[in-house]
């Protein structure tokens, strides 16, 4: 009975291994932003999944969600309905002040001061009726907040639907069941497309994208879901996806290579529920609009297969995932030279 622990932790140690040798992944750094990690290197976002079995129910959800329907960046350079395309955010110092928030699920919300700065950048644009998130990354403490259906107040107080503030260095999840300013409870910055990280010619995580239907259900690292349907044949808020590896983007323009190798190699994650295939981003300049949408869209969602990412699963209500880099160190205590 003494070897148990060491043996439990050889059989999770394999499985990282696995996990990296098919990935490439041991030792690899994680992404970073503005000079804070974007949440830790072993996190379940940063963690690729190659090596990862096929949900059982992947055809079901991805059936559901559309095997005709076609990958939509829900990004760009543009604008749409007066306001910019994707979902920005702004870095603000250690030192920015910090104003009041009142919410309307403040059950669920991380209760303020939030360091808002004067006229942020808000999804849609000031005068959207939409979403309207505001991510904000404070670079001196690397803490990151955002906020849901933001709009300022008379006395330069915001009121918001929802919010949630994170450390960028832990990989600590919300409380089971809580919201933030997603759907699923998860942060949003972390799986959203940048061009930084495009330009620079790989993406390190995992992408945030949506879907029209989803299971009153959420799986790991997911910690809430939006939905009253219990089928099994529809996913549950924080599935990941992946694209499969036999389909053929070699002739496809660079920057949309760097975004499906990300997809293949780290997948992408359900959010929200919104439009299908809907791949979030941050809205830029220098995205080429008609490059985006004319290539990305000749993916189907055929093209795509769900995962199971139980097997990189240290705690359930932590992010933190296996990533091997070597053997695994024997547990202090434990006599391996004993029968």
């Amino acid at each position: 009975m003494a070897r148990d622990p060491w043996i439990k932790r050889l059989e999770v140690a394999t499985v990282g291994l696995l996990v990296a040798a098919s990935s490439g992944q041991a030792g690899a750094a994680g992404p970073t932003i503005a000079g804070c990690p974007l949440q830790p290197a072993d996190n379940v976002w940063n963690v690729r999944v190659g090596g990862l079995s096929v949900a059982a129910n992947s055809a079901s959800y991805v059936s559901t969600i559309g095997n005709a329907g076609t990958l939509h960046p829900d990004f760009g350079a543009g604008t749409w309905d007066g306001g910019p395309i994707g979902i920005p955010f702004v870095t603000v110092p250690g030192n920015q002040p910090k104003v009041p928030v009142s919410f309307g699920y403040a059950d669920e919300s991380d209760p303020g001061p939030y360091p808002v700065p004067v006229n942020p950048p808000i999804e849609g644009g000031p005068q959207s009726t939409g979403d309207r998130h505001i991510l904000i990354v404070d670079t001196e403490n690397c803490k990151l907040y955002e906020l849901y259906s933001a709009y300022p107040q008379s006395d330069g107080s915001w009121y918001a639907d929802s919010g949630a503030v994170f450390d960028l260095t832990s990989n600590s999840l919300r409380p089971d069941t809580w919201t933030s300013a997603d759907a699923a409870g998860l942060p949003i910055l972390p799986g959203l497309v940048r061009y930084d990280e495009v330009a620079s010619g790989a993406i390190l995580h995992a992408l945030r994208f949506t879907a029209p239907v989803t299971q009153k259900k959420h799986v790991w690292p997911a910690r809430h879901d939006a939905s009253s349907n219990t089928s099994a044949t529809v996913p549950p808020m924080g599935q990941r996806f992946r694209l499969k590896p036999a389909f053929d983007f070699s002739s496809y323009p660079a920057t949309v290579k760097v975004i499906l190798t990300a997809l293949r190699d780290y997948g992408m994650i359900l959010a929200d529920n919104g439009s299908s295939w809907y791949l979030s981003g941050v809205p830029d300049a220098r995205w080429n609009d008609d490059e985006l949408v004319t290539w990305l869209k000749k993916v189907p969602g055929s093209a795509f297969e769900a995962v199971d990412v139980s097997p990189v699963q240290i705690d359930p209500n932590s992010g933190q995932a296996i990533v091997a880099t070597g053997a695994p160190a024997a547990p202090s205590g434990l006599d391996l030279t004993s029968p």
